[in-house]
């Protein structure tokens, strides 16, 4: 055999061996992954524990019995080969030995190289729902279902429920002032394009309305309200009553009842923020309103002691103090020139209590604190804004310097007339020894009439600086 017959049989070999492997790449890229599933040995409470399936923190699975619905249960722990499911709906019917399969990994394009080394690709098989533009002006619950009757969504595409927030780093800061349509925010508390902020009440204070107001009269291009752990009377309320028609029509609203197994509470908080995001990364200024955050705190504490979390604070383990900043660190700016999320988190005392450990944890991580009192709102006085307690972090970032002075000099009048309060109702105040004190008094109704609003009336952010200066003016 001469050298060329050598090399023309060499070559045919090479080319054989190439298409074999070939064929053997793509064979692969079709390849299913191995799937596990498990048995349910055990419901206690609200925990499922299944043995015999290993799959992440985080995944969907199903567990499945012979004419019953299958439950949709999230794996939130493990222990040795156990895993401890939390469901998301009624666990009637259920019994020992029932199948826990992993729900289908959605569908998602293969990364380049997946199909060289497809035992490499890794299963997503967190949850996924839909966003898009086709949930303005709807109304879902925590799984992207539908609830207002309208039929199913459009234009929407799936995206994961959990992502990480933008690097520190790489966020625009807040440096424009968001005009709210509240008169005692726009002038006293101004709040920053991307800012985060609490507004802390008890119950039965107004908070509902102010968010509602905020919704209708805040200049930003998208709303997302998320009414978590709510009362099922009051979402429908404040969707027809509150937000109304004129707020609907570029809102979307995530609904978890407080009748919702804890793990719906979760992510109906989570998903919220994730419709938010998703209008952020293209470039629109979103409002997040979430009510409210302790019941977010509340539904954690639940899942977490139902694991056998040792509790902390008040009752609350450590992990509710973790889930918080990883919440509330996904709003904000996004990356320079891009979009934006302002929320507000409403933040329930007990007992109207300002040390509750939520409260307490919440007022160190959001960017200011607006506080509802009481007092007020029993004096017939709305928004029941207690300026006093009430403080905004971005204010000397996004507010002018004549604005900054006017609203200190504010500050210092109300802080006067209310210490001296209980003299001028008993008589005993003399006018011509406090000249501060004498002009509180003069100012008191002008002052009181700038900060009290009707709920029917925005107050745009140029008006209320126009009739703050009027006010000290005068």
């Amino acid at each position: 055999m001469n050298v060329e017959s050598v090399i023309v049989a060499k070559q045919s070999a090479g080319d054989k061996w190439r298409r074999y492997l070939a064929d053997l790449e793509s064979f692969a890229a079709d390849a299913v992954p191995f799937e596990t599933y498990g048995r349910l040995v055990r419901v206690t409470g609200l925990v499922l524990e299944a043995a015999g399936i290993r799959v992440p923190v985080g995944s969907v699975c199903e567990v499945r019995m012979d004419g019953q619905p299958p439950v949709v249960a999230e794996v939130v722990g493990f222990s040795g080969d156990r895993a401890y499911l939390m469901p998301t709906g009624d666990v009637h019917g259920l019994a020992s030995g029932a199948l826990v399969a992993p729900r289908p990994a959605p569908a998602v394009p293969m990364k380049l190289g997946a199909a060289r080394h497809p035992w490499r690709r890794t299963v997503d098989r967190t949850l996924h729902l839909p966003v898009g533009d086709g949930l303005l002006g709807r109304v879902v619950d925590s799984q992207g279902q539908p609830m207002d009757r309208k039929g199913p969504l459009a234009n929407v595409h799936d995206e994961p429920l959990t992502r990480r927030p933008i690097n520190a780093m790489d966020r625009d800061p807040v440096r424009k002032p968001l005009d709210t349509g509240i008169r005692a925010i726009n002038a006293m508390l101004t709040v920053g394009r991307g800012q985060r902020i609490g507004l802390f009440a008890g119950t039965g204070v107004g908070k509902s309305v102010l968010l509602g107001m905020m919704a209708r009269y805040t200049a930003a291009d998208v709303i997302v309200v998320g009414l978590i752990g709510e009362r099922g009377r009051e979402v429908k309320e404040f969707i027809e009553d509150i937000l109304g028609e004129e707020g609907i029509r570029r809102a979307v609203v995530v609904a978890a009842p407080a009748d919702a197994p804890p793990l719906v509470r979760m992510q109906g908080a989570n998903y919220a923020t994730v419709i938010a995001e998703h209008f952020r990364d293209r470039g629109k200024n979103v409002l997040l309103l979430m009510d409210s955050l302790t019941r977010y705190a509340m539904a954690q504490r639940e899942i977490a002691l139902a694991i056998g979390e040792p509790p902390a604070t008040k009752g609350y383990p450590p992990s509710c103090f973790a889930k918080l900043p990883q919440l509330c660190e996904r709003s904000g700016n996004g990356v320079a020139g891009g979009g934006s999320i302002t929320a507000f988190y409403t933040v329930l005392s007990e007992g109207d209590d300002p040390n509750d450990p939520i409260a307490d944890a919440a007022r160190g991580i959001l960017d200011g604190h607006i506080v509802l009192s009481r007092e007020l709102a029993e004096a017939g006085h709305y928004p029941a804004i207690d300026i006093e307690r009430s403080v905004s972090r971005v204010m000397t970032n996004v507010a002018s310097t004549d604005h900054l002075e006017s609203a200190r000099r504010f500050r210092q009048l109300h802080a006067r007339h209310q210490k001296a309060r209980d003299l001028i109702q008993l008589g005993a105040y003399a006018p011509g020894h406090d000249a501060d004190l004498d002009l509180a008094v003069r100012l008191h109704e002008p002052m009181d009439r700038l900060l009290q609003q009707n709920m029917h009336e925005p107050a745009h952010l140029d008006d209320s600086l126009a009739m703050l200066h009027a006010v000290l003016a005068a």
